[in-house]
């Protein structure tokens, strides 16, 4: 079977193969029930959020609640606070679907991750070869989120900005990363759809050594601006 939902390196892909079966399965049993204003998947209870409302309209708020803040602190405010909802969400669903696949290798822990992370709608999932993936200090993730739903939500509503948007998306990954490999993580991106950039693309490390990773891989790749 060949991998519909995500993109790997080659070595992974019989993981990833594997996931996408199961998270196929998983999201074969959605039970819609306006009736009682239920969502369930396999007997979880879901919800829908506008994409907009978690990103771009959250900013203007924050922008709103606090005018002593000027734009930068409250673009800096928003995106602490969304990085963190959502890591902590990606840490509680890789613990549920941890438990439910059964498996302990950090690599097949990760793999449901981008398969569900397609599912709900946050983006797709590209992983780039160049990554290191280990349960140490050296763990390094490049990876690309082709339709992010926060980038996608800025353009949809013509809004032009000169920062990256992608709170969200990256602390859900690295949530889900952390949880799988047993390691404190932080994701950063580096270049954002939103502000005109080709790819909405993140590295994620340890914070100790992100900046050291980020900065590697800028000088590599001079075409990329931080």
């Amino acid at each position: 079977m060949a991998l519909k939902y995500v993109k790997v390196p080659t070595p992974f892909a019989p993981l990833f193969e594997e996931a996408e079966k199961y998270v196929i399965g998983y999201f074969s049993k959605l039970n819609l029930n306006p009736e009682k204003g239920v969502i369930e998947i396999d007997g979880e209870r879901y919800i829908l959020v506008r994409s907009a409302s978690m990103s771009v309209h959250f900013l203007e708020f924050i922008t709103q609640m606090y005018p002593a803040l000027d734009k930068e602190e409250a673009i800096s405010a928003s995106a602490k606070v969304l990085f963190d909802i959502a890591h902590s969400m990606g840490i509680a669903d890789a613990k549920e679907f941890h438990t439910r696949t059964n498996v302990t290798d950090p690599i097949s822990k990760l793999s449901t991750g981008p398969v569900h992370f397609a599912f709900t709608g946050w983006a797709s999932v590209d992983i780039h070869p160049d990554s290191t993936p280990s349960p140490d200090e050296n763990f390094c993730l490049i990876y690309d989120h082709p339709q992010s739903f926060e980038a996608d939500a800025w353009i949809s509503k013509r809004k032009k900005v000169n920062f990256c948007t992608c709170f969200m998306n990256s602390g859900y990954s690295s949530g889900w990363c952390e949880q799988s490999f047993d390691i404190p993580l932080v994701a950063q991106e580096i270049t954002c759809r939103s502000r005109g950039d080709q790819y909405c693309r993140f590295i994620m490390s340890q914070a100790h050594r992100i900046d050291e990773f980020i900065e590697k891989y800028l000088a590599s790749n001079p075409e990329f601006k931080k």
